[in-house]
Order: C-alpha cells, then structure tokens, then sequence
C-alpha cells in the first residue's frame, strides 16, 4: 500500500522500544502513531498554541489500533496519516505504520472532540475553520485508496 498523504520521518525501533518478546511494545505503537501525527495536527491544521489560547482544543473521544506485523530491534518504521474525515464537531484520523517492504503493520484510527475549553463540552468548529478542514479531507481523500476497512465512524457533515 502506498503511505497516507501526511508522511513524516521514519522512526528506527530502538531496544528501549523493545519488550521480553524482543518487539516493539504496543505502548510505543500508540506513542509513535500520537507523536507523528501531532506535527499534522499542528503545523498542517492549524490546531497550535494559538488555537488553544483562543479557548479551544480538541479531546480524544476513541482511538483503535490494529497490530498486523511485529516490529523489532533496528526496524526502520514509517508511518504515515490522513484527515479521513470531518464533521461538524468531530475530526476522524486514520495512520498506518508500514515496515520497509511497505507492508501495513499496524493501522490507528482516533476520532477528537472539537472543544470549548471554558465550558469543556463539545461544540461546532467555526465555518472558516470547518470548511479549511473539510477542504484537506477531501483533496486526501482523492489522493489516496485504502486496502482496509475503517472501524470508527463519524456521521456525515450535514447530519
């Protein structure tokens, strides 16, 4: 499968990352696929210090990860992620790990809460912000073909 269309550096598993089982520890599969997107997250959505001290973030609602192939010791991984989809409240991401045969290893999905940071409840993105982040889903979208079944699901942005 080819990467997903946000991409960031490969990350060498490291002994460190390594459980009694001489693989990577599913604890670093969830950290590796939070830490890689969060640059996505920041830099390409606009979700940085600004957004938080305007009174917004995002909360993680439900994540799902798939563990496909092991990695181990000296491993190259590369993950890579879309904006697979959004509505009026809710982001839905998808990642992928791939080892260096470009085979998908493990497959993360995390759907976030858009939230008002003074009430702590859950509410509608701004228009502009809503249509910047709809524009990114789609034009991903229309660069990429998935070989797996999503799990989590959003409803759709008119709902």
């Amino acid at each position: 499968m080819k990467p997903l269309p946000y991409n960031p550096d490969s990350v060498t598993v490291t002994q460190e990352m390594c459980d009694h089982n001489g693989h990577m520890n599913v604890n670093y599969y969830y950290q590796l696929f939070d830490s890689t997107y969060t640059s996505f997250y920041v830099n390409e959505l606009g979700f940085g210090d600004d957004y938080l001290e305007s009174g917004f973030s995002t909360f993680t609602l439900e994540d799902n990860i798939r563990y496909l192939k092991e990695f181990r010791l000296d491993d190259m991984v590369y993950p890579s992620f879309m904006l697979y989809k959004v509505n009026k409240k809710l982001l839905h991401f998808v990642g992928i790990l791939q080892n260096e045969s470009k085979e998908t290893a493990a497959i993360f999905e995390t759907v976030l809460g858009h939230i008002d940071l003074n009430k702590r409840k859950i509410v509608d993105f701004p228009e502009e912000r809503l249509l910047r982040l709809s524009s990114v889903s789609n034009q991903q979208h229309s660069e990429t073909e998935l070989s797996f079944e999503v799990k989590l699901f959003i409803k759709d942005i008119d709902a």
